[in-house]
């Protein structure tokens, strides 16, 4: 998944507003398996529950103690970008709430709270000089978590370069890499004693590709010629950040996180099948590959050839890391057909709604468990990932309040159905070992602004008061 951004309007911003035609739809129905009835303990009383956050979606006090502007930052603030010409400016406030949201996420038994430290609030120059403040909340954060018997994983990258250094080229620098290692010493430093769970980069295909290539996210750059230094410069932090992590944090638990979907032909026919191995390189393989040590997947993604321009010697082992587990963050598929007068990737993703599905998200994301299932399957066979876990998973609804009560049958629906698929998995030998849902709070999604909700407690953004809603009540029952 390029998770957060409106899939079908990525799809097409990348296709060059290229739309396809509908063949055969109902080829593309799924036999999904029938696999209800489960319950918490059918996986096993080591597997881990919890949610997934991230800074600048929740946090808020954008200006506050010292903290400098991210890209999201400036991008929210030409309010062109953002679909409802809102920003993150507060948010969930949860710079403020942590306390209470945290309180929260143990009320639901949940055992794991994910969060990212915003590079900005700790190093408001992008180097150098550490911002005490910005220190000082995170320690509270992770404080709050130990104290109510939760574990912190804290992720380094969602999303959140400091502008200062988009200033000077961001990603497509390669002094990122200095500066990302700079910023990763000083976390493991500040927080290595008390957390052990670290994720390096939440999805790098989302923020390269769509930050830095589509330019539909920030930083809003165009261009392949943009977007190839960026990935390898990501993909050389990946595996650096992790490094600095296994040097400084004691029995560090470490990994980093992709975007994934299950990737299907429209029709049997070769060239549609062409079209599958190329959105599959883009969408799963493209940084999995080069950590372990298979190099970028250039054969299939024939575009890529002109990284070897920004490939310094001895830049291909930097690449690779011996990750302790990776992040799988699924919530669809995707459904591909050859279109070839398309620029790089010779065909398109046909839209849900078009293709006959009947249950897709606010988002337009159909609803297709199976994926989840594919997509462990898939990452399940390379030999050198260790454990998996479903870091990102969840459902976008137009929210209702009603009589103080917020009823979202067809969140949990979504839950039992994918979950259900998670277990399939598991039984098969998958080695996952827990799930964090998407997400705690509704909160900012990112160029849809605050329309689409993901949350399990419901929050009003006048009032910041917070509702359980049915989804979240659910998991209280099944993790008790």
């Amino acid at each position: 998944m390029i998770n957060h951004l409106n899939r079908k309007e990525f799809l097409r911003l990348l296709s060059l507003f290229v739309s396809g035609s509908l063949l055969n739809p109902q080829q593309l129905l799924a036999n999904t398996s029938d696999y209800s009835g489960f319950s918490k303990a059918d996986f096993g009383k080591d597997f881990l529950w919890g949610v997934s956050t991230a800074a600048y979606q929740m946090e808020g006090a954008f200006q506050e103690d010292g903290k400098s502007n991210s890209i999201w930052d400036t991008f929210t603030q030409k309010h062109r970008h953002i679909k409802d010409g809102t920003t993150g400016d507060v948010a969930c406030d949860f710079y403020h709430t942590y306390s209470s949201d945290i309180d929260l996420v143990k009320s639901l038994n949940m055992k794991v709270f994910r969060f990212s430290t915003a590079w900005s609030r700790v190093l408001p120059n992008g180097i150098g000089r550490a911002n005490q403040k910005g220190i000082d909340f995170y320690h509270r954060v992770i404080d709050k978590c130990l104290e109510n018997n939760l574990q912190p994983w804290l992720t380094l990258y969602h999303w959140d370069i400091p502008q200062v250094l988009q200033d000077k080229g961001g990603w497509m620098n390669r002094e990122v890499i200095d500066w990302f290692s700079e910023y990763t010493y000083l976390m493991t430093k500040s927080y290595g004693d008390k957390v052990k769970d670290w994720i390096i980069l939440n999805e790098p295909t989302a923020f390269t590709v769509v930050g830095y290539g589509v330019g539909v996210h920030a930083p809003g750059i165009r261009g392949v010629n943009h977007l190839l230094p960026t990935i390898h410069h990501a993909a050389i932090c990946q595996a650096e950040g992790g490094r600095i992590v296994r040097s400084n944090v004691k029995n560090a638990n470490i990994g980093t996180t992709f975007s994934c979907s299950h990737v299907m032909p429209l029709r049997n026919f070769e060239k549609d099948h062409i079209a599958v191995e190329r959105w599959d390189a883009l969408l799963n393989r493209l940084f999995i590959e080069p950590s372990l040590g298979l190099g970028y997947p250039i054969s299939s993604l024939p575009f890529l050839k002109n990284i070897d321009k920004h490939i310094k010697d001895g830049d291909m082992e930097k690449l690779v890391f011996d990750f302790d587990f990776i992040g799988v963050q699924n919530y669809t598929r995707e459904v591909v057909k050859n279109i070839w007068y398309i620029p790089y990737m010779h065909g398109l993703e046909i839209n849900p709604a078009k293709r006959g599905a009947t249950e897709y998200s606010e988002l337009g994301w159909e609803v297709y468990p199976e994926s989840l299932y594919e997509t462990l399957k898939r990452f399940s066979s390379y030999k050198a990932v260790k454990k998996i876990y479903v870091t990102e998973n969840g459902f976008a609804r137009q929210d209702e309040l009603i009589d103080n009560k917020v009823h979202d049958i067809q969140r949990v629906n979504y839950f039992k159905s994918y979950l259900a698929q998670m277990l399939r998995a598991k039984n098969e030998g998958v080695k996952v070992g827990g799930y964090l849902c998407w997400t705690l709070l509704d909160n900012f999604e990112w160029r849809e602004g605050y329309k689409p909700r993901y949350g399990l407690v419901y929050v009003d953004f006048k009032t910041q008061q917070r509702i359980l809603k049915d989804s979240a009540i659910w998991f209280q029952n099944f993790l008790m």
